[in-house]
């Protein structure tokens, strides 16, 4: 398609955006007390509504509270705390968990939260099809009013997260109706849905915290390609970033940058190829990237930092071990990048060389060349795969970019390289799911079917101590263990490239607060605190 077209196509969806929000009541409006805010990739709108138990909040530990609270919530200094929740204990052997809960809390609806709630809401989630693993929850009982009681089928010390991040519900919930008229106990009711162009809240009279200064919150769920001008248009106090427009500036507007721990990498296939498939019938395995030489010289060939400021304009940092800002990261299981003879090196003693003079390596007359698939609707990981290729292409490995959708790119994701992201300060997710083995199960995490049984062993010894700083060690120590190991200086079955914040166009009289450090995806994770500093509102 010629590019004047493609550009003009671009602008037309752009002003037909603008004109929607503008007719739907999306338009910033004199009331000071009123904030308009755009979503990002990562806070879509929920196709099966505003339902904690079907996803709304949930899937990557980006918990919006506007409408349900928790049992706890993350403070100022990131740690969790108490929020419905006033105190908990575990049993000795680690399978009990019993939570007591606050006795003045009201829902929307002006029926009394108690146990009975909490005990449904996680009986039901647990029964409910979803990004949220509840598996390992055997059952949940409220003793009384105010007591719950979690059994576990084995110790989790990760099920803080858990309790963290599940949005209470009534007991009477409809599942047929309650993702377009939730009830709950956080500070905002749902008014109104437009779908596909915004959300509209507005206070809880029942809200049992500090009285928010926004009385109204509308949420918009723009296109990425609308951002800026929606920015630039000036109907929106927030808007995200996208990394094409990570250079520009916008008049009234701060650009607000929060960290995330989101980790941008990619995945290489880690077995060979044996003729195996999944049970949906996908390829499994891989011949060249299942070549250790193939995987560490590209962990050791490509410079991160180079990636960092071409790809993302300096507003990321390199990135190793998808957890290099948690509390239970492993410094040592780094590697010294960006050399790229020591990975030409690498690739000659496993036995790569080109022989045919053409750029690329080969072995056993099997080329260095594999597909590495993106989905092209997400900017960023388009323009990571392109540099990446670009990069390995410098150490005689040919990349192939495929661009595709999620269900493609799952499909073929145990056979083919592919981008992906985390963002979860839970070791469950971001460690034990991402690389303890598995069987083929067609599921997205460990998508390249890693396995070491010395770093299994670590991890379920991580998953069962009932002590936090322990258990965090034990994590850390599963990144790099007797010259193995999920890391890039152990079996190297990653090539984790860049920590990318979340970047913010804000309203130069928007106030946001005290934010916890690393959980800038979720923005709104204190929207209390939130004022507008120029109004006498």
């Amino acid at each position: 398609m010629d590019k004047k077209l493609i550009i003009g196509a671009v602008a037309a969806i752009i002003i037909i955006a603008l004109a929607a929000f503008t007719f739907m009541g999306g338009s910033h409006d004199s009331d000071p007390t009123h904030l308009t805010v755009a979503t990002h990739s990562n806070m879509a709108e929920p196709e099966a509504g505003f339902n904690p138990l079907t996803g709304w909040g949930c899937g990557h530990m980006n918990y919006n509270p506007l409408v349900q609270s928790c049992l706890f919530k993350t403070d100022k200094s990131g740690d969790i705390v108490p929020d419905l929740a006033t105190d908990y204990s575990i049993s000795a052997d680690g399978l009990t968990w019993t939570v007591n809960v606050r006795d003045d809390v009201k829902f929307s609806d002006n029926s009394t939260l108690d146990a009975k709630d909490v005990a449904f809401t996680f009986n039901t989630a647990k029964d409910t099809e979803t990004d949220l693993d509840l598996t390992n929850l055997k059952k949940v009982t409220a003793k009384d009013d105010t007591t719950v009681e979690f059994e576990l089928v084995e110790p989790r010390s990760t099920f803080i997260y858990d309790l963290r991040y599940v949005g209470i519900v009534p007991e009477e919930y409809d599942n047929e109706t309650y993702g377009e008229h939730p009830i709950g106990t956080g500070p905002y009711v749902l008014d109104h849905w437009d779908k596909g162009q915004q959300a509209i809240f507005t206070l809880n009279d029942n809200w049992y915290g500090d009285k928010p200064y926004f009385t109204q919150i509308n949420m918009l769920f723009p296109e990425e390609a609308t951002w800026l001008e929606l920015a630039k248009s000036g109907q929106v106090d927030v808007a995200p970033v996208a990394t094409s427009a990570l250079n520009e500036s916008v008049d009234g507007y701060n650009f607000v940058e929060k960290s995330a721990g989101r980790a941008q990498g990619i995945s290489l296939p880690y077995i060979e190829d044996t003729g195996k498939t999944s049970p949906a019938g996908a390829k499994v395995g891989n011949n060249v990237t299942a070549d250790k030489a193939i995987r560490e010289a590209l962990n050791v060939g490509i410079s991160r930092q180079k990636i960092c400021d071409e790809v993302f304009s300096g507003h990321a940092s390199p990135e190793f071990t998808s957890v290099d800002t948690r509390d239970f990261a492993n410094p040592n299981a780094k590697v010294k990048d960006g050399d790229v003879a020591k990975a030409k090196q690498i690739l000659k003693e496993g036995g790569w060389e080109d022989t045919d003079g053409d750029g690329i390596v080969e072995k056993d007359g099997v080329k260095a060349s594999f597909d590495l698939y993106y989905p092209p609707d997400y900017l960023d990981r388009q323009s990571l795969a392109t540099v990446f290729a670009e990069q390995a292409k410098d150490l005689g490995i040919e990349v192939n970019l495929q661009g595709a959708d999620w269900d493609t790119i799952y499909l073929n994701m145990y056979s083919s390289a592919a981008v992906m992201q985390q963002t979860s300060p839970d070791p469950y997710k971001s460690i034990y799911q991402q690389y303890h083995s598995k069987e083929i199960d067609d599921f997205y995490m460990n998508p390249n079917l890693y396995s070491n049984s010395a770093s299994d062993a670590l991890m379920e010894q991580a998953m069962h101590s009932n002590n936090f700083d322990a258990a965090n060690a034990l994590w850390a120590q599963s990144a790099l263990v007797n010259g193995g190991g999920w890391g890039p200086a152990g079996d190297a079955p990653w090539v984790w490239i860049a920590n990318y914040n979340y970047n913010y166009f804000v309203k130069e009289d928007i106030d946001m607060g005290e934010q916890p450090d690393g959980l800038g995806n979720d923005f709104l994770i204190n929207i209390c605190e939130w004022t507008r500093t120029n109004s006498t509102a």
